[in-house]
Parts: structure tokens; C-alpha cells; sequence
């Protein structure tokens, strides 16, 4: 078993508080990902289970044991940094064995684990090799590969693949998803990029500011974030957000006249408050169609970015608020539309997301699971 409860844990360095009273219960075997833009706590987190930091309250309990004062090497962990840290002059064998040699483990115990990490990594052949004649992909799975070797309770990742180019990037997602599963081991992934969040995550925790925002699976924050802020950060491209006037509502729906777009009625479970209320109107740019001039809402088309299978239009509808309104669309990756260009755009109230002038969510009834 290798479960990881946080409980009460707050992080101040002198008088900025850094992390605000956070709890989560990781299972065994889980992959979880704190995700959140930078300076939000993420990583000090990490650093806290890591033992790296001490936290200014609260515990980490690990398969049961409180290891909140522990050192680093007794918590039973292994953590991999953005920074290879590899030894230029030792071979990838040697880098490998390194914390095996440290804590001076048999020479034949030491071969048999270093190439059964090897094996899985896929870096067998490379072994004699120094890490100046490696990829940075390579340089990546001989660090995991020195973490592998201990037979870690639970693996810690600090945005690993961070200084990779964006194509070795998308190898190493799925690589460490593949290395997730072999090893059907507790991993915990520090990011600021939602689609590693997103592809690799069994769970994702979404931190702003020190506060844990939302804490579940990656359909989950995508189909029903609880804030604004959740379904802002999770989604690529990002949510575009309408302001809105609520004009009536029931216990099953709310209806609203949203800037620029006109009057909509949504299926949700709680819409209290009065008319005349201001609200917040979420449309995913993935949950927008082209419909014929006279329909739907206008939009101006400033750039398109072609992609292949889609294309994702940015520009403005008109607003009566502010005159334009940046405003984004995917669009089929074959449609025949340029800048400068007019297209109508129709949107389904059942996929919109409303929120509360605080940032809150209000519950869909006809979400998608």
C-alpha cells in the first residue's frame, strides 16, 4: 500500500502564507497532479511531502505513518526534478546506481536493479553511455531510472518534462502514463500545463493561491468545475466567459440575456437569487457550431489557427459593455473562413456553464459525464 493523506497543511514563509489548511486523501497507486499557475503553492506542496520543506502546520501521513517530522530518505519516497541532476562523467549505469551505492547495497543486488529499471525505461542499450550523448528525453528516464532503483513508496515529479521541446513533450506524457502502469505505483506530478494534467491524471488538484479549488478526476473538472476558475484553467483553448443579467428562474433552469450573445435559458439545479442578478456565462470553444448568417450570434474572426483535424478561430463578439469581446471558436479544420471575416456561431445552453458574480458554479442538470 503507499496512500498519502495531507491533513491541515499550511505553509507560511515569514508573513506570506503560502499554502491555506490543505486536505487530500491519494490512494494507492493513484497518479495525481497538482496543477495550477505559477507562484499558486503547487510546488511547495510537493516539497512538503518530499520533506524538502517543513510545514508550518498540519501532517502527511504516509500508508498509515506520520512521517510529517521524518527525514527525507525514511518517508519512503523518490522524487524526480525539472533539472536532470545527472553526474556528466559517470556512465547512465553509474547514474542509475548512484543512490544504490550510497546506501551500499550488494554489487549483485545493485546489477539486477539498475537493469530492471533499464529494461523498463528502455534504456538498456544506452547504459555505458554518458548523458552529454543522450536526448533530453533519454536524460529525463535515466533521472526517473535513479528513482525507479530504490523502490520508492511513492514517486514525486516536479515538472519533469518542463525543459523538453513540445513534440518530446507529448512521447514523455505517454512514456510516464506506460511507466505509471507498469510499475502500479502512488506517482504524484507537479504541473503548470493542464493537458499533462489532463492526459496523464487518474485525479487532478487544482491549487490557486494556496487553496486546493477542486480535487477529481479530469472529466470531472472539465464537464462540472465548481469555479470560474477551475473551468478557466482546465480546457485548451480556455472557456470563453460572457457577462450575463439572470431575467428569470425556476428550480430546473435559469434564464439570462448574456452580452453580445442574447437571451439563453439553462438547465441548472441552482439558480438562487432574483432578476436583474449579474452572472457569468461559460461557453467552451469546442461546444460552439457554424450556423447560417441570421441565426445564432455574430462573431469576427481576427485569426485562425489551422490544426488538421480543427481549427480554432480568435476574435470578437459585440458587446454592449465594452464595445468587442475577445472570443474563441473551434471550427472544422477544413472550414473555408479567413480573418477579417463575419461567421454565426450557434451555441447549446446544456453544454454552457453559469457562475455567480463570486466565481461559484451553478450544478447543470444535462452535464455530460
Amino acid at each position: 500500500m503507499a496512500t498519502v493523506a495531507l491533513q491541515n497543511i499550511s505553509k507560511s514563509f515569514d508573513d506570506t502564507q503560502v499554502l491555506n489548511n490543505i486536505n487530500l486523501s491519494i490512494e494507492d497507486r493513484e497518479f495525481i497532479v497538482f496543477v495550477g499557475p505559477s507562484g499558486c503553492g503547487k510546488t511547495t506542496l510537493l516539497r512538503i511531502i518530499a520533506g524538502l520543506e517543513e510545514a508550518s502546520e498540519g501532517q502527511i501521513i504516509i500508508d498509515g505513518e506520520d512521517v510529517s517530522s521524518a527525514h527525507p530518505v525514511d518517508r519512503g519516497i523518490s522524487m524526480v526534478f525539472q533539472s536532470y541532476a545527472l553526474y556528466p562523467h559517470l556512465s547512465v549505469f553509474e547514474n542509475i546506481a548512484f543512490p544504490l551505492r550510497v546506501a551500499k547495497v550488494p554489487e549483485a543486488e545493485l546489477n539486477q536493479r539498475v537493469e530492471h529499471a533499464a529494461n523498463i525505461l528502455q534504456l538498456t542499450n544506452r547504459l555505458q553511455h554518458k548523458p552529454g550523448q543522450l536526448s533530453g528525453g533519454q536524460r529525463q528516464r535515466v533521472a526517473i531510472g535513479r528513482s525507479i532503483v530504490r523502490n520508492p513508496k511513492v514517486f514525486l515529479f516536479d515538472e519533469p518534462l518542463s525543459n523538453l521541446d513540445a513534440a518530446l513533450r507529448g512521447d514523455m506524457r505517454v512514456e510516464l502514463a506506460s511507466l505509471h502502469q507498469d510499475l502500479n505505483a502512488t506517482m504524484i506530478y507537479v504541473t503548470h500545463d493542464q493537458v499533462e494534467a489532463m492526459t496523464m491524471a487518474d485525479k487532478i488538484v487544482v491549487i490557486n493561491g494556496g487553496n486546493v479549488e477542486q480535487f477529481g478526476t479530469p472529466m470531472e473538472l472539465y464537464h462540472h468545475p465548481e469555479t470560474q476558475f477551475v473551468a478557466g484553467f482546465i480546457g485548451q483553448p480556455n472557456m470563453n466567459f460572457i457577462s450575463s443579467t439572470r431575467t428569470a428562474s425556476t428550480a430546473t433552469n435559469c434564464s439570462i440575456k448574456a452580452d453580445g450573445i442574447g437571451a439563453l435559458t439553462l438547465p441548472v439545479s441552482s439558480c438562487v437569487g432574483k432578476e436583474g442578478d449579474s452572472l457569468c456565462l461559460g461557453i467552451r470553444p469546442e461546444d460552439l457550431s457554424l450556423t447560417s448568417s441570421g441565426q445564432g450570434f455574430e462573431m469576427q474572426v481576427k485569426v485562425l489557427e489551422r490544426l488538421g483535424g480543427s481549427a480554432i478561430a480568435y476574435g470578437t463578439i459585440n458587446s454592449q459593455v465594452s464595445g468587442e469581446q475577445s472570443f474563441k471558436a473551434v471550427l472544422p479544420g477544413d472550414v473555408q473562413v479567413s480573418p477579417g471575416q463575419h461567421i454565426h456561431l450557434q451555441v447549446n445552453p446544456d453544454k454552457c456553464h453559469l457562475f455567480t458574480s463570486q466565481g461559484d458554479a451553478m450544478h447543470r442538470l444535462k452535464a455530460e459525464v
